[in-house]
């Protein structure tokens, strides 16, 4: 069990990490979290289609708000041993890499196989050689089976090797599991007719992607810090929640706190958040946080 000394250095860590925002450096983030649970950076908050949009002229892609430039989703999470495990390969991983000084990834975790979460499943090939290692790579047999036709260059052992290919190990996932001090609950969430993941890691929950929480999948997240819901916009959409929807269903759920995730343009981050009941915001790329 942990001393009440080591309990309050927690506590105070946990403070110095709740929504630090892109302004604080990486290593305060790696150095002051690292006696919680589960510490979480946003890498991106984004739609598909990123905010700004291409070709879009609307006020929130011509915002200064720097919480308004949305890459496409992910998160990275770390233990408190250190194990870094990335949700997700966006198209923009590269630059969320470089933006965050990220040199090190123990293991991937998919959610599905949609483009904007997978696309960037090539630059596994940077962390191939600063690991010297093949890459674990964690998802549903539906999302691996997905990688590997999208992929299929990095699975063909008679394909070309010039340039270098992706090394993974590919791990289904058929229900809990443990990386590092980091463990993992798959929560099955609807993006329309689709099953995909979400994942319960300790108090911390990440559902996104997602239009329909089944009531089996609800009854498993009780007691939250914190839970990370799919908001897309205002207008309803055939596959993922409007924000009416997610705060109504944030409600039912009750996390201590609220964070909303996969955002288009609709919603500006300022004037959104000022509407938002208590408990509950947007987050942005580059918000961190930190809970049991």
């Amino acid at each position: 069990m942990r001393t009440s000394r080591a309990m309050a250095r927690a506590a105070r860590a946990a403070r110095v990490c709740v929504e630090t925002g892109m302004a604080k450096k990486v290593t305060e983030w790696k150095n002051a979290c690292n006696l919680v649970g589960v510490n979480v950076l946003f890498l991106g908050t984004g739609t598909s289609h990123g905010v700004p949009m291409i070709g879009c002229s609307c006020i929130v892609c011509r915002s200064d708000d720097p919480r308004d430039n949305r890459l496409r989703p992910s998160i990275l999470l770390r233990g408190d041993d250190g194990v870094t495990v990335l949700v997700d390969t966006t198209p923009d991983l590269r630059q969320q890499c470089l933006r965050h000084e990220i040199a090190h990834v123990d293991a991937v975790v998919y959610t599905h196989a949609h483009a904007d979460h997978i696309l960037g499943f090539d630059e596994l090939r940077r962390f191939n050689i600063l690991s010297k290692r093949a890459m674990p790579v964690y998802g549903d047999p539906a999302t691996l089976d997905g990688l590997q036709r999208t992929f299929g260059y990095a699975f063909d052992p008679d394909a070309p090797r010039g340039g270098g290919v992706p090394q993974t190990t590919l791990v289904p996932i058929d229900g809990p599991f443990v990386i590092g001090a980091l463990s993992f609950r798959p929560l099955t969430v609807y993006h329309g007719g689709a099953p995909v993941l979400g994942f319960r890691i300790g108090r911390f929950a990440y559902l996104t992607d997602c239009n329909r929480v089944p009531d089996e999948t609800v009854s498993q997240l009780d007691d939250l810090d914190v839970l990370v819901l799919d908001a897309l916009r205002h207008r309803p959409h055939p596959t993922h929640f409007s924000l009416n929807e997610a705060v109504e269903l944030a409600g039912r759920i009750g996390a201590g706190r609220t964070y909303f995730t996969h955002m288009c343009h609709d919603l500006g981050h300022a004037v959104t958040c000022a509407a938002l009941p208590a408990g509950m915001t947007l987050a942005y790329d580059g918000l961190q946080f930190a809970c049991s």
